[in-house]
C-alpha cells in the first residue's frame, strides 16, 4: 500500500522522500504544490524532473476530500459542504462570509461521542478521528474556491463535528500546519478551538505555546443542568472547567470564550442568567449566547426572542462581556451533524 503524503509537516515529508532517493531540498517544492497549489497528482509538480515525479507516484498517494453535497444559504453568506474521504465516511464543513473575513468551521471527528443532547453530531455516535491531513483538506478545499474570487480563508474555527481535544495530536498537528508559511501562513490568533471541557487536556493545550482562542461549551449555570445535557460534566464539573480556563488565560494571555446554548425551558430563565453571573463575574472572559437550532430528534427548541434578550441583558448589566451569535445558515441546516445525518438516513 502507498503512504498518504497529504497532511505531513515539512520535516516528516523530508524523511520520507529522502528514503526513496529524492533530494531533501525538493521537500519545499512538494509541500508548496500540495498545500498552496492544491494539486491532485504528483505529475502536476512540473518543477520536479519527471523521474522524481514517477518515484513519488510509485511510493505515495495524495488523499483529499471530495464534494458529496453542497447547500447555499439564501443570503449567499454561508455554504455548507458535505465532504467525503477515501474510506466512504463524510463530515460537514461550513464557509461563513463575515465582515471581518472568511471563516471555515472544521470537523475534527466523524460523528461525536460526547453525547450532548442539543447537538446533532452525536446522534449516531463517534465513528473515528480525522487525521491532520483530513482536517487540512477541508480548509484547503474551501480556500481553493475562495482563491477564484481573489480571497482566502482568514479564520478557522474547530467547532464542527467531534470533540477536538479527544483527537488531540491530530488537531495540534493540523493547527501547526495551517500556521506554516508553506501552507496557509495563518496566525495562531486566527484559530479558535471549541471543547466540551476535558480538563487535563485543556491544561496540556495551555502548555503548547500556541496562542489560539479557546472556546468552552458551558451551556448551563449549574452542575445539575449541565450533567443532564452534557454527559462530560459527570467527569469534569463546572468549577473544574472554569479553573482550567483561568489557568489557560494565565499561561497564554488569551481571553477564554464560554459558549452558552440557550434551550427553551431548560437553561434560558432569568435565574439561570443570574447563576451564570455568579460563576463568571470579575473574570476576563467572553460569553457567546447561542439560541439553539431546533433538533427534532431531541425535541429541543429555540427560546422566544424576549427570553434571549432578557438573558443577554442580565449578563450585560453585570458587566459580563456578552454577544448573541449571529444566526448564519439556518435555512441550510448549518448546525453540526444535520446534513450528515440526513445523508445517513437516506
Amino acid at each position: 500500500m502507498k503512504t498518504n503524503i497529504y497532511g505531513l509537516l515539512l520535516e516528516e515529508m523530508e524523511e520520507l522522500i529522502v528514503s526513496i532517493g529524492i533530494e531533501k531540498y525538493r521537500t519545499k517544492q512538494i509541500v508548496e504544490w500540495l498545500y498552496q497549489r492544491d494539486v491532485d497528482s504528483f505529475m502536476e509538480m512540473t518543477n520536479l524532473p519527471l523521474a522524481k515525479r514517477s518515484l513519488l507516484a510509485n511510493a505515495f498517494e495524495i488523499q483529499k476530500v471530495s464534494l458529496k453535497r453542497q447547500l447555499n444559504s439564501k443570503d449567499g453568506k454561508t455554504i455548507k459542504y458535505l465532504l467525503g474521504f477515501s474510506d466512504g465516511e463524510a463530515v460537514e464543513t461550513v464557509l461563513m462570509r463575515q465582515p471581518y473575513g472568511n471563516s471555515v468551521c472544521v470537523s475534527s471527528q466523524v460523528g461525536c461521542g460526547m453525547g450532548c443532547v442539543f447537538c446533532a453530531s452525536t446522534l449516531n455516535g463517534l465513528v473515528r478521528n480525522l487525521s491532520a491531513g483530513e482536517m487540512l483538506s477541508q480548509v484547503l478545499f474551501i480556500n481553493q474556491i475562495l482563491k477564484q474570487e481573489g480571497k482566502a480563508v482568514n479564520n478557522i474555527v474547530i467547532m464542527g463535528s467531534g470533540e477536538p481535544l479527544a483527537n488531540y495530536d491530530n488537531v495540534i498537528k493540523f493547527i501547526r500546519l495551517c500556521h506554516e508559511a508553506y501552507c496557509l501562513n495563518l496566525s495562531y490568533r486566527n484559530v479558535t478551538l471549541s471543547t466540551s471541557g476535558i480538563v487535563p487536556v485543556i491544561d496540556k493545550l495551555s502548555n503548547e505555546g500556541l496562542p489560539i482562542t479557546l472556546s468552552i461549551s458551558l451551556h448551563a449555570p449549574d452542575n445539575s443542568i449541565r450533567s443532564s445535557i452534557m454527559p462530560i460534566n459527570i467527569h469534569y464539573k463546572i468549577e473544574e472547567i472554569i479553573a482550567a480556563a483561568d489557568r489557560y488565560t494565565k499561561n497564554t494571555g488569551r481571553r477564554v470564550t464560554y459558549e452558552y446554548t440557550l434551550i427553551a425551558g431548560i437553561n434560558d430563565d432569568t435565574e439561570h442568567a443570574k447563576q451564570l453571573v455568579k460563576l463568571l463575574k470579575g473574570k476576563i472572559i467572553n460569553v457567546n449566547l447561542i439560541p439553539v437550532n431546533d433538533v427534532i430528534e431531541r425535541g429541543l427548541h429555540r427560546p422566544k426572542q424576549d427570553k434571549i434578550k432578557n438573558f443577554e441583558s442580565v449578563l450585560r448589566l453585570n458587566h459580563i462581556n456578552v454577544t448573541v451569535r449571529k444566526e448564519m445558515g439556518a435555512d441550510i441546516q448549518a448546525a453540526c451533524g444535520q446534513l450528515r445525518n440526513e445523508s445517513l438516513n437516506k
